[in-house]
């Protein structure tokens, strides 16, 4: 068996925009300086909690505690849901997500999982509203294992499907994945559609930068060596 594991926010889910303005509104909801939307940018793939502390981190006179980062999250969560869910906020998976999936869910040979720093609640949401129930095994978020680099989710992943590390992939738009990947013994891809720059992801050991969700399916046979998918 093989296991494809796909990071979610910037490599399957075009979520920018949205994620930009959710968390501008919660840090001036607590009248805070808002972050510029490359602040935002980087931070995108870490756990809430994790991302809100670092973004926090630049301003000055402001005591930053837990109350602070829970308000802020709370504030980002609940901005995220009203302009996805009341505004129409677009949320859309690339072009070419579901064909790719479609394919890989058909081989008998295939696992597929995601690795998030979302929340399951927010996996769950995106699995209904684009029709997804069904194609993945694991799901691992940032409700059960630490936030990204550390392994835990892709080891959380191999215990639950029984695949090797060596006949695993994880694929991922930023650093924190491709790291994650590192860390856990597994073989990554990059791919440059999403929030970091591609000598960013290089630093961590990727076995192939993908610059079209085209050639996605490629780089999977190539990385872990199977024939055809």
């Amino acid at each position: 068996m093989y296991c494809i594991l796909f990071d979610v926010d910037g490599t399957i889910v075009d979520s920018e925009a949205l994620i930009v303005r959710a968390m501008q509104d919660a840090f001036e909801a607590q009248s805070l300086a808002a972050p510029a939307a490359k602040e935002i940018q980087q931070i995108i793939g870490l756990s809430l909690p994790i991302a809100v502390e670092v973004l926090c981190m630049p301003l000055e006179g402001v005591q930053v505690n837990e109350d602070l980062i829970d308000r802020i999250g709370e504030g980002y969560k609940t901005s995220y849901q009203h302009l996805r869910d009341e505004l129409g906020h677009p949320e859309p998976l690339f072009e070419g997500t579901l064909e790719l999936l479609d394919r890989l869910k058909s081989q008998d040979e295939v696992l597929l999982g995601l690795a998030t720093g979302k929340s399951m609640k927010g996996v769950l949401s995106l699995i209904e509203r684009f029709e997804l129930k069904g194609y993945f095994h694991t799901i691992q978020t940032s409700c059960n294992a630490p936030s990204k680099p550390h392994p835990a989710m892709i080891e959380q992943a191999l215990r639950e499907t029984g695949v090797d590390a060596h006949r695993t992939v994880m694929i991922g738009d930023t650093t924190f994945d491709m790291e994650m990947a590192q860390n856990a013994g597994v073989p990554s891809i990059g791919v440059t559609w999403g929030h970091h720059e591609e000598q960013e992801l290089l630093s961590f050991g990727p076995r192939v930068i993908v610059d079209e969700f085209s050639h996605l399916l490629s780089a999977i046979q190539e990385t872990l060596s199977i024939d055809t998918l």
